[in-house]
């Protein structure tokens, strides 16, 4: 049995799975950040969401969708992520 608390990659990475599978669409990370917040009790910094993110998706469990500018097509436009199906 392991002793000792849980790591954040793992507690977070979870809730943000469990967070993406309830919604049913895609969602941005500050969406993500606000609710893994209110599910935690504490602030979790933006930051910190996209790194686990990134990594769920290196890890193919979820797919990013990236979305264009609205005014400058040579900018990035927002990322939204959704369970891989």
């Amino acid at each position: 049995m392991k002793r000792g608390r849980p790591n954040k990659r793992n507690e977070i990475q979870i809730i943000v799975i469990d967070l993406l599978m309830a919604s049913g669409g895609p969602q941005t990370v500050s969406s993500l950040r606000k609710a893994a917040s209110l599910k935690v009790g504490k602030q979790i910094s933006w930051n910190t969401i996209e790194k686990y993110l990134k990594e769920l998706v290196q890890l193919n469990k979820v797919q990013p969708i990236f979305l264009d500018h609205c005014k400058d097509p040579s900018k990035k436009g927002l990322v939204l992520y959704q369970i891989k199906k």
